[in-house]
């Protein structure tokens, strides 16, 4: 345990590294073939493909010969289900069989000329790569796209033929919102690119594409806006990115793991979201988003806390009901994280507190149960994460069923059986209908916490609760997200951008970014846009 908990010293890191690294090798199938790279005969090139790719039954070999020079072999090399079948035999297998004589009428192409011929005049393919290297071959293949090979030529030619099933784009369902856009981010990362770029039309907007994973080979994309966002952050995030070494990359939360800058805290410090225009917002101010293809949950960074009490709603509908909403909102997530701790303490330590009638009605319900409150509350909030589990587990009409029917009819069997207070139901229930009012990565926290709060008003009252509650605050005035203090712009007190905290002003009078993210373009918009009425009345 404390080798888990400590870290070692360099010397012997370095040393495990090796060994690590040296058991891998001898694990792993033979890889010296990634520093290869083509020869001229096409023979050879086959069979070293197909030795790497060996009973890898979805790939698919096609030989033929280039139409008007028999002397010309070719060979086509694609993965079966990740390719546009249609788009091969009309574009490259059709169009260097048989149309080449229409391209070129009464010429006789020679084998010299054969490859500058076909990538200028016979393939009809919009995305072409020249490589001799075996490894881009082999990725080239394994990620949809298709590779010509040439007898006499020690190079393919790489054909950009992806065309795999994908879900269709539909509304989003971590992200329901009532009034806004109702598309949401897919598994396929270029639709997921192609959505930000729908919504931010500008040269400015970057999109690097790396791979990670050494098995998977995933593909991330970094999207940013160049003159808004600050570029230390995106070094920063391309950085922390390409040190990671794993074997796999299956979705975001991999990523989000690994480049977090608190780990051991509860608290995300990295954002993730489904919906294109919060994504598109995000990068508006200053920001740096995340996209991983195979998932559709895009991060951004770097990420506040007031982030997960905002909705994409909030900037669709007038700041006056925004507002409102907002003030509900982080109501809600103090009632989620204090109201079981304050009702144990309240109850078993400090009962003047309550006024005398409602402690007389608690007391009433209570004359009964033979369990102290302290054990009423923790088994009923872990019935109640039992029963919201299990909804989220099972298909969808079966879980609404079990959550809402379940803790209906637990509650009242409970009650009638003498085994909790009434109020205790009713307290339990309120906390868990706050906690759905806020982002589900925030709610997480906030219910690991609860159970720490509930121990110490049970063994200190309100001190314990007051103790809990300012040392969660002094952990997260601590927290840093790329660089970024995490309460900001509360802690440290930022002036200009406490106008979308709690209260939301008008979108005329937020012409600044965030002063902490967007250091080189502060600038949103101009300022003297608040709308009013005409001076003189228009005469008809």
């Amino acid at each position: 345990m404390v080798r888990f908990l400590k870290p070692r010293k360099p010397g012997m890191v370095k040393q495990s590294n090796q060994q690590v690294s040296q058991s891998r090798e001898s694990s792993l199938p033979d890889t010296s073939w990634k520093e290869q790279v083509l020869s001229p005969d096409l023979d050879t090139n086959l069979a070293q493909i197909k030795a790497i790719l060996d009973r890898c039954s979805d790939v698919m070999y096609r030989e033929f010969i280039f139409a008007q020079n028999e002397q010309i072999r070719l060979a086509l090399i694609y993965t079966d289900g990740l390719t546009d079948k249609e788009q091969i035999s009309e574009q490259i297998t059709k169009a260097l069989a048989l149309e080449v004589a229409m391209a070129a009428p009464g010429q006789e192409i020679s084998k010299s000329r054969a490859l500058e011929f076909i990538k200028q005049r016979g393939l009809c393919v919009n995305e072409i790569k020249q490589t001799d290297k075996i490894r881009e071959i082999i990725q080239a293949i394994l990620s949809g796209d298709s590779v010509l090979l040439m007898d006499g030529y020690a190079t393919a030619i790489i054909n950009g033929t992806r065309g795999w099933a994908s879900r269709a784009i539909s509304e989003p369902e971590a992200e329901p919102t009532v009034r806004g856009a109702r598309d949401s981010f897919v598994e396929t990362l270029r639709t997921n690119t192609a959505l930000l770029r729908r919504r931010i039309s500008s040269p400015n907007l970057k999109i690097e594409v790396f791979k990670l994973g050494e098995v998977t080979n995933t593909e991330v994309a970094v999207a940013y806006i160049e003159g808004i966002v600050n570029e230390k952050l995106v070094a920063e995030v391309k950085s922390r990115l390409q040190r990671i070494k794993v074997d796999a990359i299956l979705e975001s939360g991999y990523i989000e793991e690994l480049i977090e800058d608190h780990p051991w805290s509860p608290f995300p410090t990295v954002n993730h979201t489904e919906k294109p225009d919060r994504a598109a917002a995000m990068l508006l101010e200053g920001r740096v988003a995340i996209l991983v293809d195979g998932t559709p949950f895009v991060l951004t960074v770097p990420n506040l806390f007031v982030e997960h009490l905002h909705a994409a709603e909030d900037y669709y509908e007038r700041f006056i009901f925004t507002t409102a909403v907002r003030v509900i909102r982080f109501f809600s997530a103090f009632i989620s994280l204090t109201l079981p701790a304050l009702y144990i303490a309240a109850v078993s330590f400090h009962p003047e507190l309550l006024p005398t009638t409602l402690l007389l009605s608690i007391a009433g319900q209570r004359e009964a149960v033979p369990f102290p409150v302290f054990m009423e509350v923790l088994v009923m909030e872990l019935t109640f994460e039992t029963l919201r589990e299990a909804g989220i587990r099972l298909p969808r009409p079966l879980g609404q069923a079990v959550s809402i029917v379940g803790a209906l009819v637990i509650g009242e069997a409970a009650v009638r059986a003498g085994l909790v207070a009434a109020a205790t139901v009713i307290v339990v229930a309120f906390t868990g209908i706050a906690s759905f009012t806020f982002a589900y990565s925030a709610s997480i926290a906030f219910r690991l916490l609860r159970f720490t709060l509930m121990f110490l008003s049970a063994a200190m009252g309100l001190f314990g609760l007051i103790t809990g509650v300012a040392l969660i605050g002094i952990h997260l005035c601590s927290l840093r997200s790329f660089g970024v203090p995490y309460l900001s712009p509360a802690v440290p007190m930022t002036g200009t951008d406490l106008k979308d905290v709690v209260f939301r002003a008008p979108l005329w009078a937020m012409f600044t970014r965030p002063r902490l993210i967007a250091r080189q373009n502060q600038e949103r918009q101009e300022q003297n846009l608040k709308p009013a009425p005409p001076e003189t009345r228009p005469r008809g």
